[in-house]
């Protein structure tokens, strides 16, 4: 009588393999590249930040985008104001330089261009650039020798410059109208 062991295919080549591994010369053991974890991104990697305005004259907006360090990006909101739009003669004087709708009426605009530039320490150094015009009822204007009936627009441009940390935290300036532009930045 004789005894007949039956090895499965693969254990018998899971075998060859590792005898074939074991008579390898072993490799020379190399160090790996420590890993530096720490809790900020660099200085010049994206930030989201957020740009929020409260205006009573020019309306509420709010958005949210991500830029790098010395970047500057630009926000517009178009508006509809109190009242609904200011209609313009198509002959106004200056109507190319006011926010209008598709039928040629005034609306309000606030425009807004952002740059920051950021520090190692995280510290942000921003100028902000505020424009605003809205419609205050309309105005009569000569042009020509016509009478024409015109948006009367009021408008506010101012620049600001201050710092911020990019941990979160809101920054609020008021501006010299009185509106609001809350600045929040996030690593």
């Amino acid at each position: 009588m004789s005894i007949s062991f039956k090895l499965p295919a693969v254990s018998v080549v899971a075998s060859l393999a590792c005898a074939m591994l074991a008579a390898l010369p072993a490799p020379s053991a190399h160090a790996a590249t420590p890993i530096t974890v720490t809790s900020q991104a660099a200085t010049d990697g994206p930030i989201r930040y957020t740009v929020k305005v409260t205006s009573k004259q020019f309306g509420n907006a709010q958005e949210t985008r991500t830029i790098r360090s010395g970047e500057s990006d630009d926000f517009t909101w178009k508006t509809v104001p109190p009242g609904g739009p200011v209609a313009a003669d198509g002959d106004c004087p200056d109507l190319s330089s006011l926010p209008l709708d598709t039928n040629g009426a005034m609306i309000r605009q606030t425009q807004i261009r952002f740059a920051p530039v950021v520090a190692k320490d995280g510290t942000a150094t921003v100028q902000l650039n505020f424009q605003a015009q809205t419609p205050k009822g309309t105005k009569t204007v000569s042009n020509n020798g016509k009478s024409l009936k015109c948006p009367n627009a009021t408008s506010v441009s101012q620049v600001l410059r201050f710092t911020m940390p990019t941990n979160g935290s809101t920054k609020t300036l008021t501006l010299s109208d009185g509106s609001q532009v809350a600045v929040s930045a996030k690593r």
